[in-house]
C-alpha cells in the first residue's frame, strides 16, 4: 500500500542545496517495514546493492539483478513519503556502454518510482554519468572502496592510503562532478582525502568510512541496528535489535513447547464465562 501524506518528498535539488548548509543523513533499506520506520528521519534512503548480502545471504554485492533492485526499490518507495529514494545499479548493468546503462537505469526508475540511481566507478564511468544526466536520470556517483570492484581491489580494503591512490580518487570525484553527478559517495578512504574532496567539490559528498567532514553520511541499516553478522569497522552500532529478536524468539519457542502460547485470549469462537 502506498503512503499518502501532505508532506512532500525530498528532491534531488534539495539534497544538492544542503552543501555547506547542513549535514545529510541517509541509511539503506530494502523492504517496506524498515523503510517505513526510517523514512521520516532521513534525507534520503539508499536501496543499496548490499541487499545482495543482507537480504539474500550472498558473500558480496555482485549477484543481485536489475529486476531485483527495481523490485526492492518499489517496496521502499511505496512505503515511504518523505525521504528521497536512490537505487543502486547492480554490477554488469551499466559498465558495458552508456546505452545499456540508460536502459537499465530507466527500467529501475520506472518500476520503482525512485528519484535517482547510484553507480560505482572512476573516471572511465564519467561519460556514462554524463549520458544518463543529459537524458534526465539523476546520478549519485560512488568512488573509493567500491564493493562491485572487490575482485580487482583484492577485497574490501581502504583506499587512498598513498599519494598515487589518493590522486586517482580525487580525479575520479572531480570527473563525476564535471559529468553532472548530483552527489558522490566516498567509501572506505583515508580521512584527509575525504576532507580534501569534500572541500574541492561543489556537490555533496556522502561518507561511509570516510570523514566527519563529508556533507553527509550513509550506513547499512543492518549494521546500525545490530542485525548484521559482522559489521565493518566504520559502522557504529546504535542498538542490538538482533539480540532483542533472539530473546523474543526464544521466549516464543519456549511458550509454544510448554503449551503456554496460545491461550484462550488468542483464539476465536470461545465463549467467556460470566
Amino acid at each position: 500500500m502506498s503512503v499518502h501524506t501532505s508532506v512532500k518528498r525530498t528532491t534531488v535539488p534539495q539534497l544538492m542545496a544542503c552543501k555547506g548548509q547542513r549535514k545529510i543523513a541517509a541509511l539503506t533499506a530494502h523492504n517496506a517495514a524498515i523503510a517505513r520506520l526510517i523514512d521520516p528521519l532521513l534525507d534520503f534512503i539508499l536501496v543499496g546493492d548490499s541487499t545482495a548480502m543482507v537480504a539474500y545471504g550472498h558473500p558480496d554485492t555482485l549477484s543481485i539483478t536489475v529486476e531485483q533492485m527495481a523490485a526492492h526499490g518499489q517496496a521502499v518507495v511505496r512505503s515511504t513519503a518523505q525521504a528521497c529514494v536512490v537505487v543502486d545499479m547492480p554490477f554488469g548493468s551499466y559498465q558495458e556502454s552508456p546505452e545499456l546503462a540508460f536502459r537499465n537505469a530507466a527500467r529501475i526508475l520506472s518500476v520503482s518510482g525512485a528519484a535517482a540511481v547510484k553507480l560505482e566507478g572512476g573516471q572511465a564511468l564519467a561519460s556514462t554519468v554524463a549520458f544518463l544526466v543529459q537524458r534526465g536520470i539523476p546520478v549519485m556517483a560512488h568512488v573509493g572502496l567500491m564493493p562491485q570492484y572487490v575482485n580487482t581491489m583484492g577485497g574490501f580494503r581502504a583506499q587512498g592510503m598513498n599519494d598515487e591512490s589518493a590522486a586517482r580518487i580525487l580525479a575520479d570525484a572531480r570527473a563525476h562532478e564535471a559529468a553532472g553527478a548530483f552527489a558522490v559517495v566516498l567509501e572506505g578512504i583515508a580521512e584527509p582525502l575525504a576532507r580534501q574532496i569534500t572541500e574541492a567539490l561543489a556537490i555533496p559528498t556522502i561518507g561511509i568510512g570516510a570523514s566527519p567532514a563529508c556533507d553527509g553520511q550513509v550506513l547499512v541499516t543492518e549494521d546500525l541496528l545490530g542485525l548484521s553478522e559482522r559489521a565493518p569497522r566504520f559502522a557504529k552500532r546504535y542498538a542490538d535489535i538482533g539480540g532483542a529478536v533472539r530473546q523474543a524468539v526464544a521466549a516464543y519457542a519456549d511458550e509454544v513447547r510448554n503449551g503456554v502460547f496460545p491461550d484462550e485470549s488468542h483464539c476465536f469462537g470461545i465463549k467467556k464465562s460470566l
